[in-house]
């Protein structure tokens, strides 16, 4: 192993050229279900396709996912090695989010899209098998992973699980941020800062009109959304996305829903994710890869879907980001 990004982005340079590329996903705009399967089947993540079903389907696209992005940190050790942990730090918060929303729904643990992060499904699994969250964090706490901390902490404050879910971001996301000013990685640095505000801006809509402390939910550590504005949205006030005009949040202006924000996020991330494809010796390389990856499993859930049910293309085009 090296201890610099040299290594390391030759071997994603090698796995960027196994992405999927746009012609794939434009064929499987219009294919049946077993068609789709048989284009699946031809590309990286045929190998890990066993069985025709959507279940099977998800699975592959999870297998290849951690097999192609979740050893990264494992590659190198060192500074380098910490910046790409804390990169994929981010998917065990969103995975531990989905563990405790399906734990709280009754769904099972098989529905449940794990993205690839520091910890293996094994270890998921076990969290989501505990009695409570309580539980979930004691299992956290066997590899010594800084979220069983951080949701020991939510949970003497709360129990209420949307409210769970923000302070877990907030906790998560300052910490990190500290922790990546101690690296000399400015683009994760720059990213993660974005990270910060596009999770502001997420409570904001979800909290939107509950009797909210806005200390206790705000995260510091971004760039554009600072408390006051912040604040404003909590209490409805829009106007705070045209002020974004002539910064990355820009695109934001006119959202005026949950689900049409996450949208619109979701994609300026990526487009400020890709930027760093432009860097072949620091964490950029590393950074876009790893979000490519992870619109491309987005992807291909929503074409799975499409096929297996009929649904028109439209459907799947008018989330893709342009």
């Amino acid at each position: 192993m090296a201890d610099d990004f040299g290594y390391l982005n030759a071997r994603v340079r090698a796995r960027r050229s196994t992405l999927l590329k746009e012609s794939f996903f434009q064929e499987a705009l219009d294919l049946s279900y077993p068609d789709f399967l048989r284009l699946l089947s031809e590309s990286v993540y045929g190998q890990d396709l066993a069985g025709q079903g959507l279940p099977e389907v998800d699975r592959a696209i999870a297998l290849t996912q951690a097999r192609l992005v979740g050893d990264l940190a494992g590659l190198v050790t060192g500074e380098a090695r910490e910046a790409v942990r804390l990169l994929l730090l981010r998917n065990d918060l969103a995975n531990l989010q989905a563990v405790l929303r399906a734990k709280a729904t009754g769904r099972p643990f098989e529905e449940v899209v794990l993205l690839p992060g520091t910890l293996k499904e094994a270890l998921w699994r076990q969290a989501y098998e505990a009695q409570d969250a309580a539980g979930m964090a004691q299992v956290l706490s066997v590899p010594g992973h800084p979220l069983a901390r951080a949701l020991r902490a939510v949970l003497r404050e709360t129990q209420d699980l949307g409210r769970i879910e923000a302070l877990l971001a907030k906790r998560f996301f300052e910490g990190v941020a500290k922790a990546s000013k101690a690296l000399e990685e400015a683009a994760l640095r720059d990213y993660l800062a974005l990270e910060v505000d596009a999770e502001n801006l997420r409570t904001a809509f979800k909290l939107q009109g509950q009797d909210v402390p806005v200390e206790t939910v705000f995260i510091r550590g971004g760039r554009f959304v600072d408390r006051v504005r912040f604040a404003r949205l909590l209490e409805g006030d829009y106007a705070v996305l045209d002020e974004l005009s002539g910064t990355p949040f820009a695109p934001l202006a006119g959202a005026r829903d949950l689900k049409t924000l996450e949208r619109r996020l979701r994609c300026l991330l990526l487009k400020e994710a890709r930027k760093g494809a432009a860097d072949p010796l620091g964490v950029g390389l590393v950074l876009a890869y790893v979000k490519e990856r992870e619109w491309e499993a987005v992807r291909l859930r929503l074409l799975a879907r499409r096929a297996y049910f009929g649904l028109p293309r439209a459907q799947v085009e008018e989330v893709v980001c342009p």
